[in-house]
Formats: structure tokens, sequence, C-alpha cells
């Protein structure tokens, strides 16, 4: 369930009426679409009887529910909005690891903002600006090469939370709030930070000292006393348990009061008390938190969170990110208010030098600042308020019965244990990055993603399902469809690359490989894809044996129907392999962006987030229970061998004329005649053989008899589940 928000005036959604709907797929190019991305993930026995489920259903079911969700569709902004929303907030797993992304900022320039404490209040300030220009309508409209993007994401950016209910979560949206909510070592601190026309209240000053006074008063506490009423781990529990619990808690009129203050709060600000040691720990911390422990209690950061609204997360060193409930929201949004927040702390930072230089934001102090100064000749006085403002931090005091304090001591020991079960690796990769990819004419993104399949096949000598999200946000109320990336052609290149073949026919593989994930990507941007179609004509399918194609936004979802009562093609088991991502990916790149990243959607795969800079790669990747390290380490051997092969086939094509000896005896360059000093014309410039640690157990003969899928003890289940992806 979506509780709807208001738009505001201006030019930030100026373009939604004239936005185009998310077109319907015609039935048969789908159809057509699906089997080509199965072509590669199966064997031929199994993909002709996925080849006889889908004839069977456009000859069958199909073209009826097809013409029904057309019809279904007319008065909706998104045909799979509703599903899409349905299934986000139906999902009873914890949302941490499982749901919840991180970005994590590059380091503030400024000498003043290298600590965690001015850094956090110039996030904060500079957030504030970014809410007001939204609220205000003055924030520019997102757009690609001059086509307008859809803006409704930003409504649900700000003050707005994951509810659990008996029934599911619910979002809930409150455009009107004022305030911030701080926590340091579980213990939660508010204060006002906006007026009733999203002017803020505070200047960064200020802020830094409420942050001062909040870590101060945090740290009497003793960690350990402080870990045990950690409320916040309860929004890392399974849903139903979260909800059962959020029950007891607000039957407290004292708990209830706080636990508004926590859902209305624009967003929650977690000020750490450590700093990560390297990089693994630095994603780790922004993903999940760390677990230490001390005297047998848990006293890591993971206490420190509160998952079900947006965070802006500081390290003790100053390190800065962001974790997000991903419902309402994609990375694209997300990223948006990101790198503008990056940018005006840095504009922030040229205007205390220079008073005259521009910001990005328009916000100005309010008139009811303690810090406001009314210009000369001011004939207007602030009219009297109506609500009172309250800039002073406050602590939250919650009242926790033996029950509550039970329930908070088993989630915190739940989440430690997937903490443990999770491995959370960073690469950054400085060998090269666009500027080196696009100046041998491939596509950066396509590039990058045939060396996710050919590091895992390198790894593990098998093809497995790769998604990769497009941005459909050219429509109305756009969000994603899934890119397929395993495609016959990937699976041409990364055969031929562990082959004997030589490097031109390597290379020749590889570049068939990015044009036609190209191509795909093109049309997936364009709602030309397959997964969210099907899902849509599944899901209202399901309503349909349910008997009600709209039920009330009150009534829990649906339970899947028996198999036996849905057409093959849904319980085929090429359904269910092409929804389970093993390797799962996300390109989220900004040069406000150190590194991105999220937990892997299926048990036995991957989760990638990476960014492709000017000139390297910054690539995140977690996992449960896999070697995530020596995949890493696998992709980066790959991006180095690749490179070599490239070089050499472009030193083959631009080879300089042999030197050769004038009348007079002297040796000179081929090309251009000068005299070369101290050489000889044998002389030649040495090319090393560059060995790929991990490759070398491959025979060019054993090749075709790998890449074949293993078969999955669950792939005769016909239960299909709607899979949550980036």
């Amino acid at each position: 369930m979506i509780i709807p928000t208001r738009k505001p005036p201006g030019k930030t959604f100026a373009h939604q009426d004239r936005l185009p709907h998310l077109p319907v797929p015609p039935l048969e190019d789908t159809c057509k679409r699906y089997l080509r991305a199965l072509e590669a993930l199966q064997d031929e026995h199994d993909h002709d009887t996925t080849k006889k489920a889908v004839q069977d259903f456009l000859e069958g079911d199909g073209p009826r529910i097809q013409q029904k969700l057309v019809e279904w569709a007319k008065d909706k902004a998104s045909y799979i909005e509703e599903f899409w929303y349905e299934s986000y907030l139906s999902h009873s797993d914890p949302v941490v690891l499982a749901l919840n992304p991180f970005f994590v900022l590059e380091n503030d320039p400024t000498p003043s903002r290298g600590t965690q404490l001015p850094r956090a209040a110039a996030l904060i300030v500079s957030s504030l600006g970014f809410v007001h220009d939204l609220q205000a309508g003055l924030l520019e409209p997102d757009s690609v090469r001059g086509v307008p993007l859809d803006m409704d994401q930003y409504s649900r950016l700000f003050g707005t939370a994951r509810i659990p209910t008996s029934r599911g979560c619910m979002m809930a949206g409150h455009p009107e709030s004022r305030h911030v909510v701080v926590l340091r070592r579980g213990q939660f601190y508010w204060f006002d930070v906006l007026d009733d026309e999203n002017r803020p209240l505070l200047t960064e000053r200020e802020v830094l000292r409420n942050l001062t006074a909040v870590v101060a008063d945090a740290d009497r506490e003793d960690p350990s006393k402080a870990a045990r009423n950690s409320i916040g781990v309860l929004t890392t529990e399974n849903r139903k348990t979260w909800s059962s619990l959020r029950d007891i808690l607000t039957s407290d009129r004292n708990n209830k009061a706080c636990l508004e203050i926590v859902d209305k709060a624009l967003f929650i600000v977690c000020l750490d008390d450590t700093a990560p040691e390297n990089l693994a720990d630095l994603c780790s911390n922004f993903l999940c938190g760390t677990y230490r422990l001390q005297g047998g209690e848990q006293v890591g950061t993971c206490t420190n969170r509160w998952y079900d609204k947006l965070q802006i997360i500081v390290c003790a060193d100053g390190a800065a990110g962001i974790n997000f409930e991903h419902t309402g929201v994609d990375g694209h949004t997300v990223l948006r208010f990101a790198a503008d927040v990056f940018t005006e702390g840095l504009m922030l930072m040229a205007r205390s030098i220079n008073p005259s230089a521009p910001t990005l934001f328009h916000a100005k102090l309010s008139p009811y600042a303690k810090s406001y100064k009314p210009p000369r000749n001011a004939g207007t006085v602030p009219k009297k308020l109506e609500y009172s403002i309250d800039t002073t931090p406050k602590k939250l005091e919650w009242k926790l019965i033996p029950e509550l304090r039970a329930g908070v001591r088993f989630a915190e020991t739940r989440l430690s244990d997937l903490i443990c079960q999770n491995d959370c690796q960073a690469l950054e990769f400085k060998g090269y990055g666009k500027n080196f990819i696009t100046s041998h004419g491939f596509s950066p993104d396509a590039f990058v993603q045939m060396a996710f399949q050919a590091a895992y096949f390198g790894l593990y000598g098998r093809i497995e399902c790769v998604y990769e999200p497009a941005m459909t946000k050219a429509f109305l109320h756009g969000r994603t469809e899934a890119i397929r990336s395993t495609q016959p052609e990937s699976v041409a290149f990364t055969k031929t690359f562990y082959s004997e073949a030589d490097p031109a026919k390597k290379v020749a593989a590889l570049k068939k490989a990015c044009e036609r994930h190209v191509k795909l990507t093109k049309e997936c941007s364009q709602g030309l894809g397959q997964d969210r179609h099907l899902y849509a004509l599944y899901c209202l399918l399901q309503r349909e044996l349910h008997g009600d194609l709209n039920p009330s936004p009150e009534d829990p979802a649906p339970r899947p129907a028996a198999p036996s009562k849905l057409p093959a093609i849904f319980t085929d088991p090429g359904y269910a392999t092409l929804s389970t991502s093993i390797i799962s990916t996300s390109n989220c790149g900004n040069p406000a962006l150190r590194l991105f990243g999220f937990g892997p959607v299926a048990a036995d795969g991957y989760g990638i987030g990476y960014i492709i800079k000017e000139d390297g790669i910054s690539i995140c990747a977690s996992s449960k229970h896999l070697q995530t390290r020596r995949f890493l380490d696998t992709l980066q051997s790959y991006l180095l061998e690749i490179q070599r092969v490239l070089i050499q086939l472009h030193r083959a094509a631009n080879q300089r004329p042999a030197p050769f000896v004038d009348h007079s005896g002297v040796l000179r360059d081929g090309k251009t005649g000068r005299p070369i000093h101290g050489a000889t014309s044998e002389s030649e410039e040495s090319e090393e053989e560059v060995s790929m640690p991990g490759y070398s157990f491959f025979d060019s003969g054993e090749v075709e008899k790998l890449g074949r899928k293993r078969k999955s003890p669950y792939s005769d289940i016909g239960k299909v589940i709607p899979l949550v992806e980036y």
C-alpha cells in the first residue's frame, strides 16, 4: 500500500502530465524475447519444453489475459506499478541485506569537514537545501539527452517510512515533515530543521553544535547498556515479527509518540562511533553495519540503524554514505540527491572563500531562525507562527517492557547471524576506465557486463542468469526493466575468450556481444523487455483466480494460486531460471560516489554494484558463503588480460615502419626519418605475456563441455516468487 503525497507546483514536476505511459508490449514480441533470454541458459531439451509452454500460452490463455491487462491499465499511470509495489511490500524477509542498497560518497575535500561531525553537519544543511528546492518546485527536472524523466519518486524520498502491518507493509509519506532524527550508539535524538515553507532554521555551525551535544550525551551511556536498548534493530527483523513488536511498542502512548517522530522525520542521520579499517569494512558498514562484540554484547554499528527510512551514515573518520529503503525509489533518484548534496558542499566551500560565489540550491535561512538577520529597511515582519519550533536536540526515551527487550535481543542475534553469513568486498580497479574502453570502440557498460560473465565463467565454469536494470523513467511513473545480459552472443564470447582462438577472434566476439547488449539495453529502456510484462500478466492471473482484479490497498497480497491452475509458461522451470538472478548487477555512476552496492538477491549468487569512472572502475560485490574476494580477483585478472589483448591488436594494426639505415650508415626511424641514437635495427619493443591467475586449468578442448547450467533442486517447484531486483 502506498499513501500518496501531494506534488508542489513549479518546474520540478512540470513535465509529469506530458510524459507517455509505459506501453504494454505485444504478447508475441514478449514471448520471443523471453525465449531468446533463455536460449543461453537452457540445454536443448529444456528449451524445447519451454518453447512448447510458450506456444501453448500464445494459443490459450495468453491473448485473453493480455487484452485484460490492456483494459485494466487504461486508467493507471503504469501497467506494472501496482504489481511492483505489491511485490516489494509483501516481502516478508528482513529488508537489510535483501532490499536496501547503499552509496559511499567521495571524501569532502574541504579541510574543515574532514572529521565526522563537520561532515555530518554539512551533509544535513545541503540536504535541507535539496528538500527546500524539491518542495518549492525549484529543483531542475531530470532529463536524458533533452528527454524529460519522471519525477514521481522524489515525492517519496523524504519524510517517508516503510511501516510493517499484519497484512504486509505500507509506505507512509509525510510531506509536512520538518525535523531530522539522529542516531548515536542506538540512541535516538531529534530537532526541527525547517519552517513551514521548508526554509532552514539552522546554520551549519548551529547544526554542528547540535550534533556535538548529541554525541556528548549518547557517549555517556555504557555501550553494552545502549546496545541492549537499541530499538532500531527491530527494523532488521522479519516483517511480520516486526509488525507484532511494533503493535506492542505503540500500545504505550510514549512509545507511540516516539515512533511517530521517527516515521515522520525527513531522514535519519547515523553517527557511528568507529571508522572502517579497509574497503571491505567500509562497504559492510554502509550495507548492514559492523559486527563487534564486547563482553558478549553486540556493540557494532549494526545496532545504530533504522532501515525503514532514508539514512545518511557518517563514520568516525568522516567517511559518509547513504543507505535507502528501496520500495519507493530507485538508485537513479537517490543518486541525484547524493550528487547534488555533494556538489552543494563543494559550492558552499567556494562561497566561504568568495561570498558572491553561486550555490546549487535556493534555500535562504528562515526568518524564524535564531541566527536570522533581517535585511536593512525590511518592511515586513514575519507572521506569527501557529506551531512551535524547537531546534534544541531532544532524546527519545523508549519504555521497553520485557517482551520488547527480548524482541530487541533476538532481532540483534538474528541480524548478527545475517552479517556473519554475508561477505561484502570491493575492488577499486585503477588500470583503466571509460576513456580506454570507448577509445577501442566499446560501450563501457556492455564491456563491464561481459567482464562479469567472463570472470564468473573463469571461476566456476558455468553460464548463469545475469540481471541489470534499465531505467524506464522516460515514462510516467517509470521504474526499471530487466536486461537479461546472458545472451547467445555473450556466451559465444566467453567460450571464445577461454579458447585458443587468436586475439582478433576474441575481440570480434567481444564486440558482437557488446553490440547485442547495447541493443538490448535500448529496447528495455523503451519498455520493451520481457520480465515486467510477464510478471504483470502473472499477477493479473493471480487476481483473476482470486476473483478480484482491483483489491483494496488495505487487503493483504493474495497467496499464489496452485501451480495446476496457472498456464504452463509460469510453472515451467524456464520461468524460475530467468527469475533467479545469480549475478545481479547495477551501474550507478557519478563523480560524487566512491562505491555503490547491495546484497545478493539469490542465495547462491552475487550482488554487484559498479561505477565506471573516467580512468577506473569501482566494484562492490556481496554474497552468502561464496568466494567474493576471489571473484573480484578473477575479475581484475580478466580486465588486465583483455586490456593486454586489445593493446596487442592495436599495436599490430598500427605498427610503425621498420627502422632503416641511410646511405651514411645512420639508423633512422621508419616513420619520421629521425636518427635513432644508441639503438640498432634489431631493437624491438618487448611484449611480455601476462598469465592469468586462476585460468590455467582450462584446456581449449574442454571449453565446450563447460557452461552447462547446474540443475537446481528446486527447479521442479511451480511456485513463482516475485523477485526484488535493483
